[in-house]
């Protein structure tokens, strides 16, 4: 399997770099450059630390989180962190960067991913969610370098693809010393691929493990003063047709006196920024950017546009509701923990498969609402800002489920650490 894979990826990948490159030309998306990701310059490092990997910016505030763990283990040596996307890197570069080494993610070919390895030379691999890419688990093993996986998760549909080839991928997870699941039902699902028992454990899930960042920004006076008693609802991690939807269910409310909501706009991807910007213009609100806040003086707002990246987590403050892009679409969902860390009552649609067991959770507490459609979202949404005493205690109710499943972060560093240790004795 791993030769016809080798073989398909040295097909496929030459063809896919020059379709990438011309679609997000047109489209205006970001991504590390190529370059960098065939790792041809990668500067040696001290061995015997660990190389970290995280996908995107979710799978880098759970690394963030680790690393914070790892820093109070003398043991743990250089670390160097590698994400996929160009926001993973620019936040990963914007917090990480000043305590480990911060690198694209090499392209899962013979080449680049070996480079990485002899560069690195680290004692260990530790894959953050299920980023399970052959040539790198297969490099791992033969160089007997042990790979853990935390906050692992297999969903029902990954499951089903997996269980197809489940006697084709065994040899290729071998390598994995240690699956840290979230919960009983992800770990069941990799000892059904064929891990054995004691290389899986529940490790519980890191993204519960979050204060409420309250480092100031600089604009909190300016969306005080603009809101002017209004209340200001929080649209994060939007995608493509949502922030239609949520300006539409925002134009439905309308306060005692007359007012609408303040929003705070906070697209997912960076190449969509100028595009959002064009819609809420052309609905004739009044539109502030942060990339251009302070360029000129700005009187008041209908949007603000939050089209930078690392701020949003703090931007939920703002918030009297908040709504979690990802989720009006088929996308599978962002995490709501952000806000309900704030205390803030957080909205969503239908579409959480990304994280299914936190939204079990947090609808049965009373701190998410799920709405179909923006009609339904705007009866949800008037109904909580008409009544600040039920949004708020809803918001408690969400701040309830963060604390009670804190700690996994710990006990997951606790666990690598001490098979790191029985491994080197």
């Amino acid at each position: 399997m791993l030769w016809i894979y080798r073989i398909l990826m040295t097909v496929v990948v030459p063809i896919a770099i020059g379709f990438l490159a011309l679609r997000d030309r047109l489209i205006g998306k970001q991504r590390p450059p190529w370059s960098e990701r065939f790792a041809r310059r990668v500067h040696p490092a001290e061995p015997g630390g660990l190389w970290i990997h995280a996908v995107s910016v979710g799978e880098v505030e759970v690394a963030r989180r680790l690393i914070d763990e790892l820093d109070q283990d003398v043991s743990a040596g250089p670390i160097a962190l590698t994400s996929t996307t160009a926001t993973g890197l620019a936040l990963a570069r914007k917090n990480l960067a000043d305590r480990v080494r911060v690198l694209p993610t090499p392209i899962d070919l013979f080449g680049p991913v070996g480079r990485v390895f002899d560069a690195l030379k680290p004692r260990a691999l530790i894959l953050v969610e299920t980023e399970l890419w052959p040539e790198m688990l297969h490099q791992a093993g033969c160089r007997g370098i042990p790979v853990f996986i935390v906050n692992a998760r297999l969903s029902d549909v990954s499951f089903r693809r997996y269980r197809r080839v489940a006697r084709a991928l065994r040899p290729l997870l071998k390598p994995l010393s240690l699956v840290l699941t979230r919960d009983e039902t992800d770990a069941e699902r990799f000892k059904d691929l064929g891990i054995e028992g004691e290389r899986v454990t529940v490790g519980g899930n890191v993204k519960y493990d979050l204060e409420a960042d309250r480092r100031p920004l600089e604009w909190d006076d300016e969306i005080a003063s603009w809101a002017a008693g209004r209340p200001v609802v929080v649209a994060g991690s939007t995608l493509e047709g949502e922030e239609q939807l949520v300006l539409d269910a925002v134009e439905t409310v309308v306060g005692s006196d007359g007012r609408r909501p303040l929003v705070i706009l906070a697209p997912r991807h960076p190449e969509r920024f100028d595009a959002v910007a064009h819609l809420v213009s052309e609905r004739g609100l009044t539109l502030i950017r942060r990339s251009s806040l302070f360029d000129e003086a700005e009187t008041g707002a209908d949007v603000f546009l939050l089209d930078v990246i690392g701020e949003l987590a703090r931007a939920f403050r703002h918030g009297a509701v908040a709504f979690i892009g990802g989720s009006l679409v088929p996308s599978g969902g962002h995490n709501p923990l952000e806000p309900a860390a704030w205390g803030v009552p957080v909205l969503s649609g239908p579409w959480v498969a990304n994280f299914e067991e936190i939204y079990r959770e947090m609808v049965a507490a009373g701190a998410v609402r799920l709405v179909a459609g923006s009609r339904d979202f705007g009866a949800a949404l008037d109904q909580w800002l008409s009544a600040p005493d039920v949004a708020r205690h809803a918001g408690e109710a969400g701040r309830r489920v963060v604390e009670k499943n804190r700690g996994a972060t710990a006990r997951i560093t606790a666990e690598i650490v001490h098979r790191l240790d029985g491994i080197e004795k």
